[in-house]
């Protein structure tokens, strides 16, 4: 017959544990007692009245512990009863008022008396045992030596055999002395049934009871009941509870013989099952019960504990209240109330079991809102009007006037102010402490104040060093100046500059050559248009190539051999040699480094020709060194080395037109004069 899982796993625990009984033969009840002590039991029942406490005359026998065994009384090899053995562990209570009672005591007991007295202790022993609906109650009378008789220490202990019982049955023992000279001890004990004692040939009454097995399978249970066709039975299915009477769940008429007093059998095989848990605390639900109550709705009762907590706005653990507010055992299906003052929507109640969280709900959320950005303020008194408040952090409890690096620290100060001038709200008080929520929002927004404050600083900042970002990107995207000086020997030379200033155009750089202003050099003349030249070129950081030729050459040596003497006059439009007299007296005084750069063509003039005085800047032969010409006139704009060596070659390609035409014949084709970018500027 299968079952769901959730029902009967609720109802049925594991099976009890298969035990092996020791027989006791007879119906009489007997005692025996350790060595050294001797007892007596009386026979019949006496009335079970504890009677009084009262003060013991000096030292007494009392009962320290009780010990239980099960046995069975046979009466025949196969007709059995169950029985509970009990074992009362006793001690001397108490001393002397009197010392002279003592020592009468222990001279009564001395053996080197020439006629030593019997002397001993006695004792009284009730023993009480209760099985619902009958009540059964014995006297045991015990006597320890004098020479045993030590106060404080244990004497031994007296054995009764038995109380019978039924099967299954709950029991309850008492032990106490008469008089009664202290608390009586007491024992409760779940007898097994016969599903738990090796009896089924012993005990006449379970041979007429089915058997029933219990196998899980997924999410559903499978009962198996073992019995007999002749016999009638019913089984029920119930909620085994503490609380309030046996809900049956299910019952049908094939479990129990028809008989007044028949003898049953139950099992909880799911009791500690933990999926049976499991599906219990599924179907179990907080609610809320305003102003401050709450209650724990389940199928049935649960060994729980609920405590309140404190749930951060930040989403963290809740911080359990636990001290100051005390645990407290949930009952099911009840009205419970936390001694709060006030509610508070981050209060939350959290309920365990054994240390395990099972169930947690922010209750009051509905009726008072989100929760808010509230500290929460621990304060512990002590005597004399001492207190001390902390901040319950997910840290710990963090003292106000401290020097952590929490929040709660840093504004302890403030929180202080806030308590005594009445701005928290409290939500518990009692003599040992209270609980305070402090608001923490103007310290929110005097805290989002500065952050705005600090990305406006930052942001400034930025936008300052993008701007020097820009304005260095902009200067390196604006080329670079070049003003090229050469000397003009003879057309197909010419031609040579023009293609070199044209292809130093592409680079990009930006370049001034006279080729390309004869209109300016003829308006100006030569020494005033290269002194404005050379001051524009140098003012941004450009760079005065000097092309070295023959004539080029010439002209510097000429200068520098009679510097004294007036030079030979030369073409009003050639700036070369009017820019001779400003040029040599930068290098000569030291001027030139990173202001000039010489170069020459490889294949029209020789390395060691041009002058020493020159050399004190980088001198690059053409087209040979064409990568690092044109990386030294780009500067820190130049791009990487294989960009580099790329841009090396277009102007070589462009150059070698025009250095071919410097080796043809005077009348060969393809002479002529050069024309440039601005050839239109010539006159």
């Amino acid at each position: 017959m299968p079952v769901p899982w959730f029902l009967l796993s609720l109802a049925l625990g594991r099976n009890p544990v298969v035990l092996s009984l020791e027989r006791v033969v007879g119906p009489q009840d007997t005692a025996r007692c350790s060595p050294g002590l001797s007892c007596h039991l009386w026979d019949g029942d006496v009335l079970c009245l504890p009677g009084s406490l009262v003060s013991a005359p000096g030292p007494v026998l009392v009962p320290t512990r009780l010990q239980t065994e099960l046995v069975l009384r046979c009466h025949e090899e196969t007709d059995c009863d169950l029985c509970v053995r009990v074992a009362v562990h006793l001690a001397v209570q108490g001393y002397w008022e009197d010392p002279e009672d003592e020592e009468k005591f222990r001279r009564a007991a001395d053996p080197e008396l020439e006629e030593p007295r019997n002397a001993s202790l006695q004792a009284h022993i009730v023993l009480s045992f209760q099985a619902y609906p009958t009540a059964h109650c014995v006297l045991l009378e015990v006597q320890v030596p004098a020479a045993l008789v030590q106060p404080g220490q244990s004497v031994g202990s007296v054995v009764f055999d038995c109380f019978e019982a039924a099967l299954g049955a709950e029991v309850q023992i008492w032990s106490y002395t008469q008089p009664r000279y202290q608390k009586e001890l007491n024992l409760t004990q779940q007898l097994p049934d016969c599903r738990g004692l090796e009896v089924q040939d012993n005990i006449q009454s379970c041979w007429a009871l089915p058997w029933l097995n219990v196998s899980a399978d997924g999410e559903d249970v499978r009962l198996v009941l073992d019995v007999s066709e002749e016999q009638r039975f019913g089984l029920s299915l119930y909620w085994n509870q503490v609380q309030g009477p046996i809900k049956p769940w299910w019952h049908s008429n094939l479990v129990w013989p028809l008989e007044p007093d028949s003898v049953r059998t139950s099992i909880c095989p799911f009791r500690e099952d933990p999926r049976a848990h499991r599906n219990l605390w599924r179907a179990a639900r907080l609610q809320l019960l305003p102003p401050l109550e709450w209650r724990l709705d389940a199928p049935c009762s649960l060994p729980a504990e609920a405590t309140l907590c404190w749930q951060p706005l930040d989403g963290g653990p809740c911080l359990s209240l636990v001290p100051p507010l005390p645990r407290e055992n949930v009952t099911v299906n009840k009205v419970l109330e936390f001694p709060l003052l006030k509610g508070h929507p981050n209060v939350c109640v959290q309920v365990s079991t054994w240390e395990k969280l099972q169930l947690q709900e922010c209750l009051w959320a509905d009726s008072l809102g989100p929760r808010k950005d509230d500290m929460l303020l621990v304060e512990t008194r002590g005597p004399q009007d001492n207190s001390s408040l902390c901040a319950l952090e997910p840290s710990g409890c963090t003292p106000l006037l401290s020097r952590a690096s929490t929040r709660a620290a840093r504004l302890g100060e403030q929180l202080l102010q806030d308590v005594q001038s009445g701005q928290c709200l409290q939500l518990w008080d009692n003599d040992l402490g209270a609980l305070w929520a402090c608001p923490m929002d103007k310290y929110i927004h005097q805290r989002w104040a500065l952050v705005w404050l600090a990305c406006l600083l930052l942001a400034a900042v930025l936008f300052l060093l993008l701007l020097l970002k820009m304005s260095r990107v902009k200067a390196a995207a604006r080329s670079r100046a070049a003003l090229l000086l050469y000397s003009a020997d003879d057309a197909s030379f010419e031609r040579l500059v023009g293609a070199l200033a044209s292809a130093l155009c592409q680079l990009p750089l930006r370049v001034a050559v006279d080729l390309w202003s004869r209109r300016d050099l003829s308006a100006q003349g030569a020494l005033a248009w290269f002194h404005a030249q050379r001051r524009q070129t140098l003012q941004e950081g450009g760079v005065v190539v000097l092309l070295f030729s023959p004539g080029a050459v010439a002209l510097c040596r000429e200068w520098l051999q009679d510097a004294t003497s007036a030079p030979r006059a030369h073409d009003p439009h050639d700036a070369f040699a009017a820019s001779l007299s400003c040029v040599l007296p930068d290098f000569l005084q030291g001027r030139a480094p990173g202001r000039y750069v010489g170069a020459y063509f490889d294949k029209l003039l020789p390395a060691d020709a041009v002058p020493a005085l020159f050399r004190s800047v980088p001198v690059f032969s053409l087209p040979s060194q064409l990568p690092d010409f044109l990386g030294t006139l780009q500067g820190s704009a130049a791009p990487r080395p294989r960009r580099l060596a790329e841009r090396a070659e277009q102007v070589s390609r462009a150059l070698q037109p025009a250095l071919e035409s410097c080796f043809r014949p005077p009348g060969a084709p393809g002479t002529g004069r050069g024309m440039g970018p601005e050839a239109g500027d010539r006159t």
